[in-house]
């Protein structure tokens, strides 16, 4: 993004996995970063990699789970370094903290993972199309999944969730395309993370398989992505070559999901 306008982004689930690569990698192009997230351990060391590569970071603890806080933090990450051009939503909750038939799925579970897979980045967007209307450019990025596409059993509420939010930000891109602002989503497909080791140790088991061999043939090309390999396509859709893509899902997925 060598010669464009100095863009702000606020990067949510900044703290680990696919969230903290995105953050990195935004800043190793040059845009200043608000990273957001639950853990302030997990924020702190983050937002003290980007200055030390020449980067530009802030860190601020947010729970989305909490309306309240969903509500008010893109006003809390303009205050820092300016208004909002980039807002990645990512954070999200999965599936692996308590995977269950739908007949036996427990009703907090599904209002938490609603609220933070679909509510939040319903919210957060909401809140930053204020300061990209202001300036017309903006990008959206909202990290979905591939199983916003397709089913995956014991997962009922994180399904629906990422089914739901494509949707909303495809409407989202039809609504605001003539403004400058772009809206898409990059769905991966399994991602070495925290919450998909237990996620895939789970599944292993409950299909009688080893670990290994199974974590093996999650995708085609054998195996499971990494965050970095995530990053790359959100950092491209948030920049000026991107200009003429919105309401878009992209598979990242190792060629799970050739659709």
């Amino acid at each position: 993004m060598t010669g464009s306008a100095r863009r702000v982004a606020l990067v949510t689930g900044a703290g680990r996995g696919i969230g903290r690569a995105t953050a990195l990698a935004l800043a190793a192009v040059g845009i200043p970063v608000v990273a957001a997230a639950r853990s302030v351990d997990e924020l702190d060391a983050v937002v003290s990699e980007i200055p030390a590569a020449g980067g530009e970071a802030a860190a601020l603890a947010c729970d989305l789970t909490d309306r309240a806080q969903s509500t008010t933090l893109v006003e809390r990450a303009a205050s820092v370094f300016g208004p909002i051009d980039i807002l990645v939503n990512n954070a999200g909750i999965g599936s692996n903290t308590d995977p269950r038939p739908l007949a036996e799925f427990r009703d907090p579970f599904w209002d938490e993972t609603l609220e933070l897979n679909l509510t939040a980045p319903y919210l957060l967007s909401k809140a930053a199309l204020k300061h990209m209307r202001a300036q017309r450019w903006g990008r959206i990025v909202t990290v979905a999944s591939i199983n916003g596409r397709v089913p995956s059993p014991h997962s009922g509420a994180y399904v629906a969730s990422k089914h739901g939010v494509i949707g909303l930000m495809r409407t989202l891109a039809l609504e605001v395309a003539t403004q400058g602002i772009t809206v898409n989503c990059v769905c991966p497909g399994p991602v070495r993370t925290r919450g998909n080791d237990a996620r895939v140790a789970y599944d292993a088991r409950r299909l009688g398989r080893e670990i290994e061999e199974y974590e093996q043939g999650l995708t085609p090309i054998g195996g499971r992505l990494e965050p970095e390999d995530i990053a790359p396509m959100v950092v491209y859709l948030a920049g000026d070559g991107a200009r003429m893509i919105t309401g878009q899902a992209y598979n990242v997925d190792g060629g799970v999901n050739m659709a």
